[in-house]
């Protein structure tokens, strides 16, 4: 019983400590901190408000010809004008389930700055192997899972964190939430950000794990960046994608992660069942690549 006990707490420790060693480079590093929020701000100060979608379907932007205006008397004019203020609300809505683009583009900002954070967890694993910490660390009664869950839960907690920053800043920009929220949701959100941060950050490691050089993890990168990021909705709904790109979106798990972000954030209305789904499939893929995690560096992490 006694030695039981000694190897749980050792376990326990050791998670603790690597877990706390990573966030320390984090927090410690204030620059490194402010250059993650950087790029997500600008997409949101830029692309979020200069992208003003809804302003396409104004009355304004629709020029009817004058000899077809002078067919219509002032009050089928005024009833017509009428009709195309209310068309801007009511395609926004059909589309983006929001009239704010920027409202629907920062929920797909919080996604990709978790994407973004999660990725480095790969290289991590590269610097300390040769840092020559890790065969250190390998020394130690720590087992390998462990070392691995510990660079999981530090890149999912700086993410969330991080996350959390986007969402305070996105409202002075006009974020604006649904009917359907509630303080409550904010729960949901950070559930959703757990899983999807913990299943990205796992297969990152996994893809890095036997990796010696720096540039493995800087490739892998920038070759899953942009399609993890545009094959999802984060910009764009997946119904109004080509057919083939729908295909590719909708087994991306980004997708379902910033639906459910959706629909508890600014969606006027809750899809219980949809939202169960989007839940069920970030579970299950932040479970299956976790253990595949672990199982990979029982295997293939070595001094």
């Amino acid at each position: 019983m006694s030695t039981a006990n000694n190897v749980t707490k050792s376990k326990i420790h050791g998670l603790w400590a690597l877990t706390n060693r990573e966030l320390k480079k984090w927090y410690k590093a204030p620059v490194v901190f402010v250059l993650t929020l950087i790029q997500p701000v600008i997409w949101l100060g830029l692309l979020g408000n200069a992208l003003n979608l809804s302003s396409l379907f104004s009355a304004d932007s629709i020029q009817i010809p004058p000899d077809i205006i002078m067919q219509f008397s002032p009050a089928q004019i005024a009833a017509l004008s009428q009709f195309f203020n209310g068309l801007q609300d009511q395609i926004m809505r059909s589309t983006f389930g929001t009239t704010s683009y920027l409202s629907f583009m920062a929920v797909g900002m919080i996604a990709f700055t978790a994407l973004f954070t999660t990725m480095f967890s790969g290289m991590s694993v590269v610097w300390d192997r040769r840092l020559g910490f890790l065969n250190k660390v390998l020394s130690t009664p720590v087992s390998r899972g462990v070392i691995i869950v510990s660079k999981v839960l530090s890149a999912t907690l700086r993410a969330m964190f991080q996350a959390a920053i986007i969402l305070i800043i996105a409202i002075p920009f006009g974020f604006t939430f649904g009917a359907a929220f509630t303080p409550l949701n904010i729960l949901g959100v950070f559930a959703m950000l757990f899983l999807i941060c913990m299943g990205l950050s796992s297969m990152f490691i996994a893809i890095n794990v036997r990796s010696t050089r720096i540039e493995t993890p800087m490739a892998v990168t920038n070759l899953l960046n942009l399609p993890l990021t545009f094959a999802s909705s984060a910009f764009f709904p997946i119904e109004r994608m080509p057919e083939w790109l729908q295909v590719v979106a909708k087994v991306n798990p980004l997708s379902y992660t910033i639906d459910g972000m959706r629909q508890l954030l600014i969606f006027d209305t809750i899809n219980y069942s949809q939202l169960a789904l989007d839940f069920a499939f970030v579970g299950i893929f932040a479970l299956v690549l976790t253990s595949i995690g672990i199982v990979l560096s029982w295997r293939f992490l070595n001094k």
